[in-house]
């Protein structure tokens, strides 16, 4: 399907994982003015501008119309994010798609079991960055009557597995998150909605899990393609939801 994302600048936060490079890249091919990468260390920069020299390389992507930008942001710290959102305000006067693939994983103890310092982190790093960067945009898409959010959650937000609490909570809570939001800017021409994912089939997860059966895992590529179908004006039907993406598992 082709989407128009001509002339939109899209902010990817969390863009230098295995999933964040491929939504970079899906965009890409719709040619979007710019598309603006967080990142927190130099490593992760030079190592995604990387990957997606090779990908685009490989797949013969027209990026000659769109900008990629890096802008170095610590998505659990709100002043951070503020000016994060003020700098894309400032040099583009508006964001018209939010795409937040920030999140992590700690898991495999009992409640407890749990260290409050894991269960900081998970609520900072699934929930509250979630919070900052919707507070922070949702300024700007009023304004201007329009926005596209997708944040990724995880199917344990509505079903835990056990030894997962932290994580669950974080993800349900991002749900709820999503959820009020809705209800929030309706009138004013803002979708929001996100997805849940099961496992990622990333490198990463293969070297943890390698007695796993990877061919009921999504890949990245896959995930990416529904992000920016609920990014693009083909969405606007979908609004406010929980959106199951876990394939064959």
């Amino acid at each position: 399907m082709d989407y128009s994302f001509q002339g939109q600048i899209i902010l990817v936060t969390g863009g230098t994982g295995a999933l964040g490079t491929k939504v970079i890249e899906c965009f890409a091919k719709y040619l979007p003015k710019a598309i603006v990468v967080t990142y927190r260390s130099e490593t992760e920069r030079s190592n995604t501008e990387r990957v997606l020299n090779i990908q685009t390389s490989k797949k013969d992507i027209d990026n000659s119309r769109t900008k990629i930008e890096f802008i170095q942001t610590e998505l659990t710290d709100s002043e951070d994010v503020e000016n994060l959102v003020g700098i894309l305000i400032e040099k583009y006067g508006q964001v018209h798609v939010l795409a937040n693939i920030v999140g992590g994983y700690f898991g495999g103890k009992t409640v407890d079991e749990t260290p409050e310092v894991e269960w900081d982190r998970m609520m900072d790093m699934n929930l509250k960055s979630a919070f900052f960067i919707s507070k922070y945009i949702l300024i700007s898409m009023k304004k201007h009557q329009f926005g596209k959010i997708v944040h990724v959650a995880s199917v344990a937000g509505i079903k835990a597995n056990g030894r997962d609490a932290a994580y669950a909570s974080s993800k349900a809570g991002l749900i709820r998150l999503v959820e009020s939001v809705k209800e929030e800017v309706k009138e004013f021409n803002v979708n929001v909605n996100c997805i849940l994912p099961t496992i990622i089939d990333t490198h990463a997860n293969r070297v943890a899990m390698p007695s796993a059966d990877f061919s009921k895992w999504i890949p990245p590529e896959n995930l990416a393609k529904v992000i920016v179908f609920l990014c693009s004006d083909e969405s606007k039907a979908i609004n406010g939801e929980a959106i199951k993406t876990s394939g064959y598992a």
